[in-house]
């Protein structure tokens, strides 16, 4: 049975669903940075999924990607899948911009996390829901 890391848990706000991942936003608010969890139990690496489940990751991966640097005017997407802290595996879409904090360096470890305000968590979840609507090619049920 599926169930979140602890520190994932920890660390992000659940948005919503994807039919295969788990949408989750990183709780700093220096980045636009979502996190994509298949909803499978016991997995580490992308190999690990079936050839369908591996296409369909990628589908949500770049459907994401493409929707956010379109709606921000990101200079640049990062997506990673690195799991050297947290072993489930999860991909990292950032958008990043020249006038981010970490540019151009990866954001790991840059700066300390700034945790979303209320108002700031609002605010970045209306404009997710815009760049992200639930009707789209890869449907997200949102759940915030």
């Amino acid at each position: 049975m599926f169930s979140l890391h602890p520190r994932l848990a920890a660390d992000t706000i659940h948005l919503g669903d994807f039919p295969l991942s788990q949408c989750l936003l990183m709780n700093d608010s220096q980045y636009p940075w979502l996190i994509l969890v298949p909803r499978q139990a016991d997995l580490r690496e992308v190999h690990e999924l079936s050839e369908a489940d591996q296409q369909q990751l990628l589908r949500e991966s770049s459907w994401v990607s493409a929707r956010l640097a379109a709606a921000l005017g990101a200079s640049k997407m990062n997506v990673a899948n690195l799991g050297n802290v947290v072993a489930q595996l999860h991909w990292h879409i950032i958008a990043r911009f020249e006038h981010d904090p970490a540019w151009p360096a990866p954001v790991w470890g840059r700066h300390p996390v700034r945790a979303y305000r209320d108002d700031e968590l609002a605010a970045r979840i209306e404009a997710l829901r815009d760049a992200l609507p639930g009707d789209g090619a890869v449907p997200l049920t949102w759940v915030r």
